[in-house]
């Protein structure tokens, strides 16, 4: 891979850019590879590039049916965070963002990581004495964390309604001083030039139609581009997993819903952390053009449409102007949805199939981006030794079977809900 530098930068401003390479190649398709990974957003193309660099394993496909940074990975609100208070998902985020903090480098590709903290308001003291307990448990976890009072709170942010008559009276917070948010784009650009560096195909504009078996055992897929054969099957579709599940007879517990985002206007900065509402689903941070990114809840019904609809537009605007009044005549300029694999429990699924030659990577709900280089790695290892990676252990199928589910929300097991 050549690296990017301050010389060739300054080369192709003087060449009219006549030196620069293709980021990575339009490859030819070859009839087998070692492994076959569908999906080419930020978590299948992550696995890749592990796959090679960790495992040595090169003779890798990568089936994007869209084009590169066109599906999820694309479509979020690029928070970063490691703020989990259960075993299995606290160490799993915790290690993504040792990830993150060295992606850059590892990568040689500005993903532009930002660590500018995230805070989420607590509006009761009970409240605010549960979010004491997650610092706690992150903090036995080596993760960083502090509680702030109402009067650090509104050093902090003093943006929000601290007055009287705020709707929902801000009693203090929890603060994860090294979450931030990343360049989305930058990611899927970064690892699948990286991948590609190493050999591993990145196939664009190749749709999986079906799934060629031998006995039992997966050994290629359809595609609309032809047959392609593989020794193991990797699925990293986020949304669209049910679909290719289905494709197998294979009933996972999986549901697809819309989550949108919203931006606003440019404004001078303003929003220097990320913020997030302890009652309602919302969340806000403020993007390097200087329009408010806007986070909210799951649309209320099962699709695979990557839009939203007015009625979550309004429901994140409600929520907004409750906590930071100042921002109420702001327009709006845009709203994107994503498709999100919601699982019962709120939790991911990184394992092995009971189909052999087939590995599942799916169900991430709301953590799907800041889990990127930690899923890609843990997804390698189980694709190369066949068995999960410790970090992903507790991300087993089994686990709804048994119930012993990682249930974070603590709303139960509706989908919906988490």
């Amino acid at each position: 891979m050549r690296g990017y530098s301050a010389f060739s930068i300054l080369r192709n401003g003087l060449t009219g850019g006549k030196y620069w390479r293709r980021a990575w190649r339009a490859p030819d398709i070859k009839p087998t590879y070692d492994v076959v990974i569908v999906g080419g957003g930020g978590h299948g193309l992550a696995t890749a590039f592990y796959l090679a660099e960790n495992h040595g394993i090169r003779n890798v496909a990568v089936l994007e049916k869209g084009y590169i940074g066109g599906g999820n990975v694309g479509r979020n609100t690029t928070v970063i965070r490691s703020n989990y208070r259960l075993d299995g998902n606290t160490q799993f985020y915790e290690f993504s963002m040792k990830l993150w903090e060295d992606m850059s480098r590892a990568l040689n590709f500005n993903v532009m990581f930002s660590q500018r903290g995230m805070l989420i308001t607590a509006h009761s003291a009970d409240q605010l004495d549960s979010f004491g307990r997650r610092a706690n448990i992150m903090r036995l976890n080596g993760i960083d964390a502090e509680i702030l009072d109402r009067d650090e709170v509104r050093r902090l942010v003093p943006y929000l309604d601290f007055s009287e008559t705020a709707r929902f009276p801000i009693h203090g917070a929890i603060f994860q001083g090294r979450a931030g948010t990343a360049r989305h784009d930058a990611v899927a650009w970064g690892y699948a030039r990286a991948a590609d560096a190493f050999g591993v195909d990145i196939i664009q504009g190749c749709e999986v139609t079906g799934f060629v078996r031998d006995g039992e055992r997966i050994i290629g897929v359809e595609t609309t581009r032809g047959r392609i054969g593989a020794g193991k099957v990797g699925l990293a579709v986020a949304g669209h997993t049910s679909v290719l599940g289905r494709m197998l007879g294979l009933e996972l517990p999986i549901e697809s819903h819309v989550l949108q985002a919203l931006v606003t206007e440019p404004i001078k900065p303003l929003v220097h952390q990320i913020v997030a509402h302890g009652i309602d689903h919302f969340y806000v941070s403020q993007s390097d053009k200087g329009g408010l990114v806007l986070g909210g809840g799951l649309d209320g019904y099962n699709s695979y449409a990557q839009r939203g609809n007015l009625g979550m537009v309004r429901e994140v605007a409600e929520a907004a102007v409750a906590l930071m009044p100042r921002i109420s005549r702001l327009r709006i300029l845009r709203h994107w949805g994503g498709v999100m694999d919601m699982t019962p429990d709120g939790s991911p699924i990184v394992c092995p199939t009971p189909i052999e030659g087939l590995y599942l990577n799916g169900g991430w709900c709301y953590g799907g981006f800041k889990a990127t280089p930690a899923s890609g790695w843990c997804f390698a290892h189980t694709l190369a030794t066949g068995a999960p990676h410790p970090l992903v252990a507790a991300y087993n199928l089994d686990r709804f079977r048994t119930g012993y589910t990682l249930d974070e929300a603590g709303v139960g097991p509706f989908a919906w809900l988490q």
